[in-house]
């Protein structure tokens, strides 16, 4: 009689799944409003959106000039504050909060702060998270 060997489990994985899904349902909540809103409000308003949507991943240039010191998947030392910074869902879900309750409104900027979102959940729906200090994914 053979015996199969079975591949282990991860422990968590399926609080992994789950935390991924629940990332990955959130980036498309994000990215729905923030294309709503380019729609609605035009051209400016779209603009946004998509800077917004990029401009986290601009921080990995505050470290290019060490770029060429690290191993493959780091991030020099000298981005990671900026790049963790602007991959913390609490700061544009902070502003968005404060947009609600601000004595005005300018469509644009709620726009940009919505694909700010939608970018930060894509990165933890694809499993890219914040970096530890030598600038490595922490897990």
């Amino acid at each position: 009689m053979s015996t199969a060997t079975v591949p282990t489990v991860r422990k968590g994985s399926a609080a992994l799944v789950a935390r991924r899904t629940a990332w990955g349902a959130n980036a498309l909540f994000w990215t729905a409003f923030a294309v709503l809103e380019g729609v609605n409000h035009g051209w400016l308003a779209a603009l946004l959106a998509v800077a917004f949507f990029i401009a986290p991943d601009l921080t990995f240039l505050a470290g290019v000039r060490d770029a060429h010191t690290v191993e493959r998947g780091q991030l020099p030392a000298r981005a990671v504050p900026y790049y963790n910074a602007a991959h913390r869902a609490l700061v544009p879900l902070a502003l968005i909060a404060l947009y609600t309750v601000a004595p005005f409104a300018w469509a644009p900027i709620f726009a940009g702060l919505c694909g700010w979102m939608a970018h930060i959940s894509f990165d933890r729906a694809l499993g890219y998270g914040l970096r530890t200090k030598d600038g490595f994914q922490r897990h």
